[in-house]
């Protein structure tokens, strides 16, 4: 080799993909101390709370600190398991269920994830993909429908992190799936198999999303259109009468109007009105968590019942379901095409250039 050809090693990657599931988070454990440290991360990121930073630091400092903490940890623990966060557990088995479809597929491809808030970190999960070798990275948010206190909030913590680092990896990120085949056809499985299995047929069904403050709607935020979007879809799906399915919005917090209708106003009214059966689908989550098993599983029930009603049926989110799993495949590849073909091109290749210093 001659001089001009001499290689100083610099370049140790592999080439890899990788793919990065983003998720909310959870706290590290149901108790007072962690959900201190969680929400004093969670609520004070600016793309989730949008007020005056410096009335803002006294009141959650001041009050909600002091007071939330407890509550949330009581919470937490109704749905805490064996096996730990569901959230957490949950994403472990969606990375390690699409990983084993990829890796089937193409040679060359990592999965990891990461929260938001909490353990393991976004950032954690950048590192340990560029430690693998990867130089190409798909963020996959794992919320359908883009909302600028979530999607956002993730670029956030992934950009800045992505830019400190000497040689930075080729970023894509995947655009929001509200009504990605893959996922719609996931969701109506998941609503049409608990109709198919329940004795007691619901006489309404409620798709509740979360919800976010109206301000932010009208500062331009997309959200509320696409989980329009997304039971439009459904609704073509599901084995229900489409005049019998509810739109509405959960988790509202704080007294400022967020979007509406509001899913626990809409349960309390149904009972009133003499509705005895429920079924509740939440197709803005990906993985059951706190907002799914006990807000609605637990909360909405109680209320219902409170006010006349008799059951309700929660649907489970789409979690590891093989036909969740398939349609993660599928988002990945559709984003990923070029990235995708020029590894299977590699793979056939037999004469790879390799490089040594000497």
């Amino acid at each position: 080799m001659s001089d001009t050809e001499t290689c100083f090693g610099c370049r140790k990657s592999n080439d890899k993909i990788g793919v990065l599931l983003a998720q909310l988070g959870t706290p590290d454990a149901p108790t007072t101390k962690a959900l201190r440290r969680y929400l004093a991360q969670f609520l004070s990121d600016r793309r989730v709370v949008e007020v005056n930073r410096v009335l803002w630091w006294f009141i959650l400092n001041g009050i909600i600190l002091r007071t939330r903490p407890a509550r949330s940890a009581a919470l937490y623990k109704r749905v805490w398991t064996k096996d730990g966060s569901p959230l957490l557990d949950i994403t472990k088995r969606q990375a390690e269920g699409l990983r084993q479809l990829l890796i089937g597929r193409y040679a060359g491809v990592e999965v990891a994830f990461g929260m938001r808030y909490g353990n393991p970190s976004l950032e954690s999960a950048v590192d340990e993909l560029v430690g693998k070798g990867c130089t190409k990275i798909l963020l996959f948010p794992m919320y359908p429908q883009y909302a600028a206190a979530t999607t956002a909030s993730t670029y956030d913590a992934v950009f800045p992190h992505l830019l400190k680092m000497r040689f930075v990896p080729t970023l894509s990120v995947a655009e929001p799936y509200y009504k990605h085949p893959g996922y719609i056809a996931a969701v109506a499985a998941g609503i049409n198999k608990s109709l198919e299995s329940t004795e007691s047929q619901p006489e309404r069904l409620i798709l509740s999303y979360h919800g976010i403050p109206r301000a932010y709607v009208e500062k331009g935020d997309p959200y509320c259109c696409m989980c329009h979007e997304t039971t439009a879809a459904l609704k073509k799906l599901i084995k229900f009468p489409a005049d019998k399915i509810l739109h509405t919005y959960q988790s509202r917090f704080g007294k400022e109007p967020w979007i509406e209708p509001y899913t626990d106003e809409t349960v309390k009214s149904l009972a009133e009105q003499g509705i005895k059966r429920l079924m509740i689908a939440c197709p803005g989550f990906t993985a059951d968590c706190l907002e799914t098993i006990d807000e609605m599983g637990h909360e909405a029930f109680e209320l219902f019942r409170e006010h006349g009603g008799e059951l309700i049926t929660l649907v489970p989110c789409v979690n590891d379901d093989q036909l969740w799993l398939e349609g993660m495949a599928e988002i990945v590849e559709d984003e990923l095409y070029s990235w995708l073909q020029t590894r299977k091109r590699q793979q056939r290749d037999t004469d790879r250039i390799t490089c040594s210093w000497r």
